[in-house]
């Protein structure tokens, strides 16, 4: 398994069922904040902006496709003049969220959006490397691929039919994929530091290194060793591996074995001393220490408060 897909195996990947949503004339709507990791949309046909919080605003065209993940409002609108309203209400009073009208009777624009939920325990992972806005033009060389999946949400959001529901649901999983490919590709080509480990995947030596790691991340690794096996000089590994990823190669493998230790923590009721062998440690308290200092709990701390989180969410009088 790639070191991609392993990180998407800790995610975890959940979306909500997306709302298509077709809009004519001037508009501006404004959707509140909050959401716990990212919101999604594509632009089937037409145009319209988008405008977080926490970034600069972008132009939509048809075929594009975005993801805003600082978790703070954001506008969507026909154009930047047009005053925006709370789009709670809109969503609240349309008869069904499977296709949102809104506007002008004569539509122009239609979108089909979401919400995206990762593992809490690991959305950081993810999150840490990308921007508060993720666009990917359709124009972009490496965006090709969305296009076959936006006609196929298209038809499945417009008429829905048999299985519609199953359909979507991978078919947004396809589209979130194949967009931080694109991102990938795009910071790799503007030299890969604002893609951390996701843009870094894509340089041959800094890329092999991270699949080795995440393909063995039990075997006590040295610089020295990942340098080797790339072809490259310690020094000039190391320093280009913190450059293009953020950090050191072995905090960074650090950071993995802890959040994948911490998913068997949760799911499974292996006892911390095995979970830290399994992960590469001799001794349960380096492991602990290791652990503590990346999760910012105790293994067996974090294990007792997720337990909580899991009884509370289960009960029936959680809101």
């Amino acid at each position: 398994m790639d070191a991609l897909s392993h990180v998407l195996s800790l995610l975890n990947v959940e979306s909500a069922a997306p709302s298509r949503f077709e809009v004519g004339g001037p508009w501006a709507l404004r959707f509140p904040g909050g959401y716990r990791h990212a919101k999604f949309g594509v632009v089937l046909t037409g145009s319209c902006w988008i405008s977080p919080q926490d970034a600069e605003p972008a132009q939509l065209r048809q075929g594009d496709c975005w993801m805003v993940t600082s978790g703070g409002p954001y506008v969507m609108s026909s154009d930047l003049a047009t005053r925006a309203v709370d789009a709670v209400p809109v969503f609240l009073a349309a008869e069904s969220l499977d296709c949102v009208r809104y506007g002008d009777a004569d539509v122009d624009t239609v979108l089909v959006g979401g919400a995206l939920t990762f593992d809490d325990g690991n959305a950081r992972l993810l999150l840490d490397v990308l921007p508060p806005l993720v666009h990917v033009p359709a124009s972009s060389d490496q965006a090709e691929a969305l296009h076959m999946a936006m006609r196929l949400l298209n038809q499945e959001t417009a008429a829905p039919s048999l299985g519609s529901a199953f359909m979507t649901d991978r078919i947004v999983h396809m589209v979130f994929v194949q967009a931080l490919r694109t991102y990938a590709a795009t910071m790799a080509a503007d030299g890969g530091s604002p893609g951390g480990w996701l843009s870094a995947l894509l340089d041959p030596q800094i890329g092999g290194a991270l699949r080795l790691m995440h393909e063995d991340a039990a075997r006590k690794w040295t610089v020295g060793d990942l340098a080797t096996s790339v072809g490259m000089s310690r020094s000039t590994f190391a320093e280009k591996f913190k450059t293009a990823v953020g950090a050191t190669p072995l905090d960074y493998l650090m950071r993995w074995r802890m959040h994948a230790a911490g998913r068997e923590l949760r799911d499974t009721d292996r006892t911390v001393h095995a979970i830290a062998g399994n992960w590469g440690y001799g001794s349960e308290s380096s492991f602990s220490n290791a652990f503590k200092r990346v999760m910012g709990a105790s293994p067996r701390t974090y294990r007792r408060r997720d337990a909580s989180r899991s009884s509370v969410s289960g009960s029936p009088y959680h809101s």
